[in-house]
């Protein structure tokens, strides 16, 4: 059973500061720029898209652990750490 800490730090983290909580998951990249710009604009667009994106991340980890294959990419997510729930293939092909 995974452990649900990391995702309540995560939560917990992104409640204060939405950036810090999508670096946290996506790293430095094109997630983390366009969440710094909407928080920007305003504390609850910052909110709306970072618990998007740890919605998809925790789902698709979630999904890769029960032996899952997630084909379709979530729409408006832009990291591949997300895409893939944090799971990596190493380019192996997976079937």
């Amino acid at each position: 059973m995974p452990n649900p800490v990391n995702a309540i730090l995560v939560v917990i983290v992104t409640i204060f500061i939405p950036p810090v909580g999508v670096f946290l998951i996506a790293g430095c990249g094109a997630d983390l720029l366009i969440n710094i710009c909407l928080t920007c604009l305003g504390y609850f667009p910052g909110h709306i898209h970072a618990f998007y994106l740890e919605y998809v991340y925790f789902n698709r980890r979630d999904q890769v652990r029960l032996g899952n294959t997630v084909l379709k990419h979530a729409p408006g997510v832009y990291s591949e750490n997300i895409q893939n729930g944090g799971h990596t293939s190493y380019g192996t092909v997976q079937a």
